[in-house]
């Protein structure tokens, strides 16, 4: 590790955090202690989930759970399309294409996360770390429930399930949980991540994403809520087991819960809907990114969306610590990303991520970090209209006016988040 290196990753941090000053919609009502709270506590996240080795053999672990349920997917998906999977399903997917090793195991995790919202499991553990985070930071109450609930259900789903307190809240705070949207993933889909990516890397960028979005939410959007708001609404019935039924939205409005397999069935339809949106997407923009090079090659060789998106974002991946040639490299892959997915990006990088000659450590844990979020154009667009269908027409118009901070809040946290990693991964 180069000192001249790690003191321009400390210098990245502050400059990302200036950024979103810079772009407040009212820095005097920032809330400084609950920024400079929850500051400390990504830090020592990420200390400890990086230099510990209890804290990365457990991340480790959580990982290696994660693909032994990937694997486990592989025996449906061998029983359905036995020419599709390799013979060797149960030990490794780097043989089978995309849609095989990271998208149709979604079929299966994605029943099994919704069943644990069902039983109340899931909203249970929201609900409790997201009190207990709002606690220990000093942020709202929903806006901190609101944190966790994206982690484990993604940004249109956790929106959906709090449909009720969308509607009873400012469109301010809406606004902050929209910035907020930009910057989960859906842990029911981390098992692809995995197969493509460190998996280690990708479980300590949740915790972090988590944490980075309430600080650039908070500074790029405050809003001072009373006690008396700073609740989390409820549809009414007793006990806990009815409580997490009803933040989990299987309640109807009649009182009574869905059946469980039909509630099933229509899990695993989702998820079915799920791979072909991910599939269609992943396909079609990289077909418009080859197809934009390919007219820019016409004005000059040179020329490629990677390397003019490589020079626009070039400042803020030097910034992460790196040499120039990995920097420009690293720029090239955040502007992918931003302008596609990050399926697209782990897809090009599979291959190659693990080759420390070619990634070193500091560079694939910061890759890893940032690529591991929904913040990209087309997020904006699914944010938006998933707030359409939620709340009234001056709440959304107020959050489709603000595209543009949407996306900085996005790109900013996963800025964030890479950065602090970097600080202990060299």
């Amino acid at each position: 590790m180069s000192l001249t290196y790690l003191l321009v990753n400390i210098l990245g941090v502050i400059v990302y955090l200036g950024i979103a000053i810079l772009f407040s919609k009212d820095r005097k009502a920032i809330n400084w202690r609950s920024v400079l709270v929850v500051l400390v506590i990504n830090l020592v996240i990420a200390f400890v989930l990086t230099e510990f080795k209890w804290g990365r053999d457990g991340v480790k672990a959580a990982a290696d759970g994660f693909n032994w349920l990937v694997q486990v997917s592989y025996k449906g998906i061998a029983f359905a399309l036995p020419n599709w999977v390799t013979p060797d399903f149960g030990g490794t997917a780097k043989s089978m294409n995309f849609v095989t090793s990271a998208l149709l195991p979604i079929l299966m995790i994605v029943p099994l996360f919704d069943t644990l919202t069902y039983i109340g499991v899931l909203p249970w553990i929201i609900k409790w770390v997201g009190r207990g985070l709002s606690f220990i930071t000093g942020a709202p109450k929903f806006e901190s429930f609101f944190a966790v609930e994206m982690m484990f259900l993604g940004n249109t789903e956790a929106l959906a399930v709090s449909s009720l307190q969308l509607k009873q809240m400012s469109a301010k705070r809406n606004l902050t949980l929209a910035l907020m949207s930009m910057s989960c993933v859906t842990a029911s889909i981390i098992g692809a991540y995995t197969q493509m990516v460190p998996g280690q890397y990708v479980l300590t960028a949740i915790p972090l994403n988590v944490l980075n979005a309430l600080i650039i939410t908070s500074i790029l959007n405050p809003v001072k809520v009373t006690p008396e708001e700073d609740t989390i609404a409820k549809m009414g019935g007793s006990g806990a087991a009815s409580e997490a039924a009803e933040e989990a939205g299987e309640v109807s409005a009649d009182g009574k819960r869905e059946p469980y397999f039909s509630f099933l069935g229509d899990s695993i339809l989702g998820a079915g809907r799920l791979i072909l949106i991910i599939a269609a997407n992943v396909i079609a923009f990289v077909a418009l990114a080859a197809l934009i090079d390919k007219i820019l090659a016409l004005f000059n060789p040179w020329l490629s969306l990677e390397h003019i998106l490589g020079i626009i974002m070039f400042p803020f991946a030097w910034l992460m610590g790196l040499d120039v040639d990995h920097a420009f490299q690293f720029a090239q892959f955040m502007g992918m990303k931003l302008v596609t997915n990050e399926f697209v990006v782990m897809g090009k990088i599979a291959g190659t991520i693990n080759n420390l000659s070619i990634f070193p450590a500091h560079y694939q844990a910061q890759l890893t970090v940032f690529i591991t979020s929904f913040a990209n154009f087309s997020t904006t667009g699914m944010i938006i209209g998933a707030f359409k269908g939620l709340v009234d027409k001056k709440k959304n118009d107020l959050i489709s006016k603000n595209v543009g901070i949407m996306l900085l809040s996005g790109i900013l946290v996963s800025l964030m988040s890479a950065g602090i990693v970097g600080l202990f991964v060299w």
